[in-house]
């Protein structure tokens, strides 16, 4: 189902909720990332701000990747909520990350 590891995504979160002193090390991370994992970041995204429900996360991936038409970190950085989306997305998801939050702090 989900093809990036949680504690990748918390990583966003958390580099999100630094402010813009992280903004370059947020946008390298994301990046980084291969596209797989862009894609199935920009979902949980999605999911979490309303726009796919749930059971539609398949969908969600394959329009991230269809629609990829600007970079993938531009583009997030730019989604107001980044990481109160993405903490959504992986509650709605199931995805319970009490254990990456604690290795991060």
């Amino acid at each position: 189902m989900i093809e990036i590891s949680p504690s990748k995504v918390v990583q966003v979160i958390f580099l999100h909720r630094e402010g813009p002193g992280a903004d370059g090390q947020l946008h390298a991370f994301i990046t980084d990332m291969n596209e797989d994992e862009k894609a199935h970041l920009t979902a949980i995204a999605w999911v979490g701000r309303g726009a796919f429900e749930p059971e539609d996360y398949a969908e969600a991936v394959a329009t991230a990747q269809a629609e990829a038409t600007t970079p993938t970190a531009d583009y997030l950085m730019g989604m107001p909520h980044l990481a109160e989306n993405l903490e959504a997305g992986l509650d709605a998801l199931g995805i319970d990350v009490t254990g990456e939050e604690e290795d991060l702090l």
